[in-house]
């Protein structure tokens, strides 16, 4: 592994920060997250314009055949403004499910529309009964007449961004799975088919819009099940890994835009006639912060190294950092609130809309706890977690 950016990876840092400087300010955070409106359609169209939306995309399907490296990237500087909308929930979600599960003919049908803009989709993964792994899965399938076809019944709960998704990608279990375990297919279903009923939910984190999704006697054809029969599992462990390195990108922005606030207002807030970074409580928590946020990007940029390259720790890689991730990014958010004191409280502070993004993706894609337990039973087991093989 090169520990170094290389000039095009900087050159895309660099673009990235600009440009959100400029057309993602807080106020249409605030805009979006307080008033309960869309992201602009000119921003989305933006963002295809630049090939954020196929940036890891193949070329030969509209995108800019880069990858999770990349990716992670551009969602560091997204989570840096707190990007409102749908842009994790379209790229490292749906679009991602289609480049990394679909067929050739699949990713080709697909994934340009994904790629320019003209539709979105996501990843409708969590059941009822509250497992992010695939051994959760219950929304079941069962088989149509002779065409392959399927029937898909089931809920899926805090799904991000569905009420203006064109498309699902729903996990599934075959009913008439001929193995003890009924395999696990993806499913690719319009959203607005008969049997689909989408709800909204209050949420936390208000500038992304989690939904309840019902399924009821809702028809896939074949050409929508998404991959070859019998590689669903193992396809959801890619969605997932690249999915946990994404968000693990996203909160290491977050929280080390947190740490530019806290520094700059302690060297400014005077306090006893001095500033208060000059008091070595305010000195310790600063540099709490920093080693947090520090040991954050290290393992971020490490699995999104891993899963790029298909190293073989890749899985565990995605684990331990979405793990880090998890505890670190709450803790180095509410130590930027206690760092500006009463007023960090506020509604008129930035700091709530950091916090609360750094609790919504503690728990997307499962706990810090939850992914500890995936990485023990890969090293007892010497096998990956439950995903890797569909059960």
């Amino acid at each position: 592994m090169d520990a170094r950016f290389s000039d095009e990876q900087e050159l895309l840092r660099e673009s990235a920060r600009d440009f959100l400087a400029r057309e993602c300010p807080m106020s249409l955070v605030r805009e979006v997250s307080d008033d309960g409106k869309e992201l602009p359609a000119e921003l989305w169209s933006r963002l295809a314009e630049l090939g954020w939306l196929g940036l890891a995309l193949p070329a030969e399907h509209g995108g800019a055949g880069l990858g999770a490296l990349e990716l992670a990237i551009v969602l560091e500087e997204t989570g840096r403004v707190l990007l409102p909308g749908p842009f994790f929930s379209a790229v490292a979600l749906g679009a991602s499910a289609v480049a990394l599960a679909g067929t050739p003919e699949q990713r080709a049908r697909l994934l340009p529309p994904l790629a320019a803009g003209r539709r979105r989709a996501t990843l409708a993964l969590l059941d009822e009964g509250g497992s992010w792994e695939a051994a959760g899965v219950r929304a079941v399938a069962r088989r149509e007449g002779a065409d392959g076809a399927l029937r898909v019944d089931g809920a899926k709960r805090f799904v991000l961004d569905a009420q203006g998704a064109d498309a699902l990608v729903v996990p599934v279990r075959l009913e008439e799975s001929g193995s003890g375990d009924a395999e696990l297919a993806l499913a690719w279903i319009d959203a607005r088919a008969e049997g689909v009923s989408i709800r909204c939910l209050d949420y936390v984190d208000a500038t992304r819009r989690p939904c309840h999704v019902d399924l009821s006697d809702v028809r896939v054809a074949a050409e929508d099940v998404l991959g070859a029969p019998g590689t669903g599992g193992a396809a959801l462990a890619r969605i997932l890994d690249r999915a946990r390195v994404a968000l693990c990108a996203e909160t290491c922005g977050g929280a080390a835009r947190v740490l530019e606030l806290a520094v700059e207002y302690a060297k400014t807030r005077e306090q006893f006639g001095r500033p208060i970074g000059s008091f070595q409580a305010i000195q310790h928590r600063c540099a709490d912060m920093l080693s947090d946020v520090e040991a954050m990007r290290s393992a971020t940029w490490y699995a999104a190294w891993a899963v790029a390259s298909g190293a073989p720790d890749a899985h565990r890689a995605a684990c331990m950092a979405k793990a880090y991730c998890a505890d670190a990014g709450p803790r180095v958010a509410g130590a930027g609130i206690q760092i500006f004191g009463g007023q960090g409280f506020t509604w008129e502070q930035d700091l709530h809309l950091y916090y609360k993004r750094a609790k919504a993706a503690e728990l997307q894609l499962g706990d810090a706890t939850w992914h500890r337990e995936l990485v023990a039973r890969e090293l007892v087991d010497g096998r990956p977690g439950p995903e890797r093989d569909g059960r």
